[in-house]
């Protein structure tokens, strides 16, 4: 498991009181709702420096730890917006 994903499993096994593994769909196990969705992308944004924006929103996204490596990869991977515009100008 790699740092990103084993901090992801570390926030989600306290915050909702069991062990929770990198493929767990912990949605669809009914132990997460919209509200620990929000926590979870406050989380998220906290801890890795980057912006969870509104078309980011997609639940696919967040149901696992895995998913949420991958989206947080995607982030901390694509350059600002004002970055790839200043390069042209």
């Amino acid at each position: 498991m790699n740092d990103i994903t084993s901090q992801i499993t570390g926030f989600l096994s306290t915050a909702l009181r069991r062990q929770v593994e990198p493929d767990d769909d912990y949605f669809a196990q009914g132990l997460a709702d919209s509200l620990f969705a929000l926590e979870l992308v406050t989380f998220v944004e906290s801890r890795f420096a980057l912006t969870v924006e509104v078309e980011d929103l997609d639940l696919d996204s967040f149901r696992t730890a895995n998913r949420v490596t991958e989206f947080v990869r995607r982030k901390i991977a694509a350059p600002e917006w004002g970055e790839t515009h200043a390069e042209g100008s």
